[in-house]
């Protein structure tokens, strides 16, 4: 199966949307200049077309088909991950008991910090026992903007 990968513009930088037939594999932030893509292969038509609804405000859950790849837990997080609703967040021990361990939570942090779908696997909206924005592959900054863009009130550093 060929893979392509497509550059999209958005509010919170560049993305690069990997994917196939089987569907959308990887989605990354992207700190170094690049040029947004011109032409959308099919295979990757409706993810692109579906970010740019999100981005626009236009969408809050995502319907088009994806392919990540990881370990078995790492997709059960993923999947309980997806389950958390636009706005709302969840933490880490809600995750590990969701899983039925609370003592798997360092686990779930790392299967999270796996995600290779941000956004669409919504990993920014999994925060830390205490409220706080922990972690985030693609800076806190972009963690920040997606749950305000999601109406979710982020605390803004006092110092």
């Amino acid at each position: 199966m060929d893979s392509h990968t497509v550059i999209l513009e958005t509010p919170i930088g560049l993305l690069a949307v990997t994917g196939s037939e089987a569907g959308v594999s990887e989605i990354r932030f992207l700190d170094e200049p690049a040029a947004p893509s011109d032409a959308v292969p099919p295979e990757l038509a409706d993810g692109v077309r579906q970010l740019a609804e999100y981005f626009a405000g236009q969408r809050r859950e995502f319907t088009f088909e994806l392919a990540p790849r990881g370990t078995p837990f790492e997709r059960r997080v993923w999947a309980h991950v997806s389950d958390i609703p636009f706005g709302e967040t969840r933490t880490y021990m809600q995750i590990a008991e969701a899983l039925g361990d609370p003592k798997t939570i360092r686990a779930v942090g790392r299967a999270n910090g796996r995600n290779p779908l941000p956004i669409v696997v919504p990993c920014h909206r999994v925060i830390g026992s205490s409220g706080d924005l922990v972690g985030y592959g693609g800076g806190l900054w972009r963690k920040e903007w997606l749950l305000s863009h999601e109406g979710r009130p982020t605390q803004q550093s006092l110092f």
